[in-house]
């Protein structure tokens, strides 16, 4: 088959269509657009870098493997995503650290800054978490699981899955907005 328009030019079901009949190279140009989002989301829920960058490259691996489910709904990227916080969930269900992943009580976090243009650093807010706080928001918002699936996932009940999202998102929010000064405050009132 001659190919008239660069790989780069291509969509995401074509080139996963491509790579389920046996496309390398096509599979690769999938590897080179989404890994930098799949890594991101492993750091994201907690994983340090070297175990990110083995668990994203196990997800793909996998992804290779079953490209033919790959349906375009939503992106590739979020279907690999969700494919490595398994394998991360997998990995940490074995790790003595998190065996118990019930919050042990608010813990007193630096206040995030943000640069002088007013931009803020999503990492640094979310190492602010607890890290069951931290990783239930990450499975949620990040890899796109469901509460329940969260719940299945974690050995959790629902009420605390949500419980963690809810007081993490709520951290979240305190931490990335600006802070208001008293001056501030009274410029609106007045």
């Amino acid at each position: 088959m001659i190919r008239t328009q660069p790989l780069s030019a291509m969509h995401d079901v074509e080139l996963a269509a491509l790579s389920a009949a046996g496309g390398r190279r096509e599979y690769g140009e999938l590897v080179r657009r989404h890994s930098p989002f799949v890594r991101a989301l492993l750091r994201r829920m907690g994983a340090q870098y070297a175990l990110a960058d083995d668990l994203a490259q196990d997800a793909f691996m996998r992804a290779y493997e079953k490209c033919m489910d790959f349906r375009g709904q939503g992106s590739f990227g979020s279907w690999v995503g969700r494919i490595a916080a398994r394998l991360y969930l997998r990995q940490i269900r074995h790790d003595a650290r998190y065996a118990d992943l019930e919050l042990l009580g608010d813990e007193d976090w630096q206040s995030l800054e943000m640069d002088p243009i007013g931009r803020f650093d999503l990492d640094k807010a979310l190492n602010a978490l607890s890290d069951s706080e931290r990783l239930c928001v990450s499975l949620c918002h990040g890899a796109g699981l469901t509460h329940e699936e969260i719940g299945k996932s974690l050995n959790l009940p629902l009420g605390t899955v949500k419980s963690h999202v809810k007081r993490g998102l709520q951290k979240l929010r305190g931490h990335l907005l600006p802070v208001q000064t008293a001056e501030t405050r009274l410029d609106r009132v007045g």
